[in-house]
C-alpha cells in the first residue's frame, strides 16, 4: 500500500489569548451535528479577542492554515469536535506555548500537528509584522515563519514530538495511520 506524507504549512492566524477554551473553538449547541462539514462556519463563532468578537469572515481566516495562540490552548471540556472543526477548516497546525493534554491528544489523533513553543519564540512570531506563513519540516521538527514585510528575518524553531504522536500526523491522522499499520 502506498502512503503519502501529509504536508503542514501555510498562512497564519494570530490568536493573541491563552486559555482559549473548546467552548470558544466549537459553541456547544453544535455538538448534535453528524457531519464534520456542518462544524466548518461556527469554527472559533464565540471567540473574544480584547472584548470583541473574532473576524471569522476575514480574508486572513477564509486563507489560514495555522494558527498562532498563547498558553493552555483547547482547555475545558474533551470533546472531539473543537479538533474536527480545525479540520474541516483546513487548519493543518497550530502553534502554542501549550495544550490541554486531551486537546493535543485529539489533534494527533485527527492529523493536526499541534507545536509546543517556548513563550519567548511564541513572543517573536506575534513580534512578526506583515501577513505570516509557516513551513514545517517534519522528518526534522522544524518550523520557519516568513512575513510579505521585506524587512521582516524569518524566525526557525524546533519543537518535540514523540516517535508515535509524529507518525500518527504524518499519516495523516489514526485512522489512516492503521491502515499503513495493521
Amino acid at each position: 500500500m502506498k502512503t503519502t506524507v501529509k504536508t503542514f504549512g501555510g498562512p497564519a492566524i494570530f490568536l493573541d489569548r491563552s486559555d482559549i477554551n473548546t467552548d470558544e473553538i466549537i459553541p456547544a449547541k453544535y455538538l448534535t451535528e453528524i457531519t464534520k462539514v456542518a462544524l466548518k462556519p461556527h469554527l472559533l463563532e464565540d471567540l473574544l479577542l480584547d472584548g470583541k468578537a473574532f473576524n471569522l469572515q476575514s480574508p486572513a481566516m477564509q486563507q489560514a492554515r495555522v494558527v498562532i495562540t498563547r498558553a493552555n490552548f483547547g482547555c475545558g471540556s474533551s470533546r472531539e469536535h473543537a479538533v474536527w472543526a480545525f479540520e474541516v477548516n483546513d487548519i493543518n497546525i497550530v502553534i502554542a506555548e501549550s495544550f490541554a493534554r486531551i486537546f493535543r491528544q485529539n489533534m494527533f489523533n485527527c492529523g493536526i500537528l499541534a507545536i509546543e513553543l517556548p513563550a519567548a519564540d511564541i513572543d517573536r512570531l506575534f513580534a512578526m509584522k506583515g501577513a505570516v506563513s509557516i513551513a514545517v519540516d517534519l522528518a526534522i521538527m522544524t518550523m520557519t515563519a516568513s512575513s510579505d514585510d521585506s524587512t521582516q528575518m524569518p524566525v526557525a524553531c524546533s519543537f518535540q514530538l514523540n516517535p508515535f504522536d509524529r507518525d500518527l500526523v504524518a499519516a495523516g491522522g489514526w485512522l489512516a495511520y492503521a491502515d499503513t499499520k495493521f
